[in-house]
């Protein structure tokens, strides 16, 4: 998992993860990934308008968003 987080956030990719809360609820977070520790990732995530620190190992799943689908061409 960290190996593709890094891939994308050197990409400059905006992704779609599913994420484990600390209660265990799952939630999908689009993100754009800002730096990357050990165990961390660090991303502004576009759900909660905010930076926002996530457990590398809580990440279930990254799916990378198609700019020209969401209609968010650069």
């Amino acid at each position: 998992m960290k190996d593709q987080l890094t891939k994308a956030m050197r990409q400059h990719q905006i992704l779609d993860i599913m994420y484990m809360a600390k209660d265990r609820k799952i939630t999908k977070r689009r993100i754009k990934l800002i730096k990357i520790s050990v165990d961390y990732a660090q991303a502004y995530c576009f759900t909660r308008h905010a930076k926002r620190n996530f457990i590398i190992d809580n990440i279930l799943a990254v799916h990378p968003v198609n700019k020209k689908i969401r209609g968010l061409e650069a």
